[in-house]
């Protein structure tokens, strides 16, 4: 990883590690780890988004190793962060193509306001840059910004943007864009959704339409199912993976804006939780700051080590 994107991971996390730290800084001043010492610190990491179960996982693990030992705050630091890169390390896996796909079908879904269409963006820049031939579909079709946003982001980076008329029928779009994908021998096809939640009903029904049409040409498609997060809304987050999960299979995510958020945490308490593979994680808006996610650096970076 790249030391600009560390070191740009380490300021966006700041906000959290500076909740996290100065909590730790008034708990330990050369202090034993006594139960009053691991309860004040719990809830330390539960306000700072990690979710009552990783809390509660990192402090058996102080519990088991450290118990009654007076620590000072750099080795509680170094600690925490050994305590929850092993929590990460299993969904740390980037997002892999299968080459003998063409093309490759990426279903981008989520919440309005995440990121999604600037996530695809970015992604199409990565593929561009290793060769390949990204197409895009600005499968949004209510959001004239968000078709207006991937054309641009398609002229940027030398990628195809498919898109239809304003309110078109998103599912015979992705249709469309497969058929020409294919013909194109495309290496990837990512295609944008709407995710307006507050309809929940009309949302499932449209991105179900999308896999049911998508499947009339291949069967296996879409070959991984993207939900961009945004870090911002905290344990909002849980809520959404658990919404989308139940309307379409979620194969992965992707966790943008950690560098607004005070609540970094959150990515922890969604591995803990959920247990699907984080593939890229989102620091700013230059094609540069989405990048594969590192557990070790995040761990470190999030609480200050």
């Amino acid at each position: 990883m790249a030391l600009g994107f560390i070191s740009r991971l380490k300021e966006g996390l700041s906000r959290s590690t500076q909740k996290l730290t100065e909590g730790i800084t008034s708990v330990f001043q050369k202090r034993r780890l006594d139960d009053e010492a691991l309860e004040e610190l719990e809830e330390l990491l539960i306000a700072a988004d990690l979710g009552v179960d990783a809390s509660a996982r990192v402090i058996a693990g102080f519990r088991r190793t450290r118990f009654g030992k007076e620590v000072a705050e750099d080795e509680i630091k170094q600690a925490l962060a050994d305590e929850i890169a092993p929590i990460l390390e299993p969904v740390a896996r980037p997002l892999e193509l299968d080459p003998a796909l063409k093309p490759h079908v990426v279903l981008v879904v989520g919440v309005n306001g995440t990121g999604k269409t600037t996530t695809i963006g970015k992604l199409a820049l990565k593929y561009r840059e290793q060769g390949l031939h990204p197409v895009l579909v600005a499968g949004d079709t209510f959001r004239a910004a968000a078709v207006e946003q991937l054309q641009i982001w398609g002229e940027r980076v030398g990628a195809p943007v498919i898109a239809g008329s304003a309110g078109a029928d998103a599912a015979g779009l992705a249709f469309e864009a497969l058929t020409k994908a294919k013909a194109q021998a495309a290496d990837v096809l990512l295609i944008d959704t709407a995710g307006r939640l507050h309809n929940k009903a009309a949302l499932m029904d449209e991105l179900r339409k999308i896999i049911r049409v998508l499947r009339k040409q291949d069967e296996t498609a879409p070959h991984s199912v993207l939900l961009v997060l945004d870090a911002t809304t905290g344990q909002n987050a849980v809520q959404q993976v658990r919404v989308f999960k139940e309307m379409v299979d979620v194969t992965g995510l992707v966790v943008t804006k950690l560098d607004g958020s005070a609540r970094g945490g959150i990515v922890v308490a969604l591995a803990e939780e959920f247990g699907l593979p984080v593939h890229a994680v989102g620091v700013g808006e230059k094609a540069g700051d989405l990048r594969p996610f590192d557990a070790g650096e995040f761990a470190r970076g999030l609480v200050g080590a």
